[in-house]
């Protein structure tokens, strides 16, 4: 099912095989500038995941500008889990991540789980902002960085 919500900057839509290259631009674009250290996935390795592995999954959605019709931010989520949330840095502070955080938290079980990376502190206040709780982490993760495991509850 296509899930398709619009504001005046941006439209919200399901992710589409057409939208793979920017998505992944915008997901190593983002995720460097947020934690600070180039990608540890290759470009293709990224794609692969976006097109073949999350998807069997999660529900990928888009944000389109309205004014390039490019993507701007994505998010993949499932009824308990929010796995990737990442807004291009000229579209952060501008509600997408926000609308997209509500779009999971409406098409959940009532529980949702994150995480994201100790160093990312931007983050880490736009989740607490939005009623996630910090419950666990570690660093078992492929970048090897400390991580922390949020979780929201309705």
């Amino acid at each position: 099912m296509e899930t398709t919500q619009t504001t005046q900057r941006f439209e919200v839509t399901t992710f589409k095989p057409g939208h793979t290259h920017d998505v992944v631009s915008l997901w190593r674009d983002s995720m460097q500038e947020a934690i600070g250290i180039p990608p540890v996935h290759t470009f293709e390795s990224q794609a692969f995941f976006l097109n073949h592995i999350l998807p069997e999954t999660h529900k990928i959605y888009v944000a389109l500008s309205n004014e390039t019709r490019l993507p701007v931010a994505f998010v993949a989520i499932n009824d308990s889990e929010i796995n990737q949330l990442y807004v291009h840095r000229k579209f952060q502070s501008m509600g997408i991540g926000s609308q997209l955080l509500a779009m999971a938290k409406q098409q959940s079980s009532g529980r949702l789980s994150l995480r994201t990376f100790e160093n990312n502190i931007r983050a880490q206040q736009f989740y607490e902002r939005h009623g996630f709780v910090a419950i666990g982490g570690d660093a078992e993760n492929e970048e090897g960085l400390p991580d922390i495991l949020y979780e929201w509850r309705q």
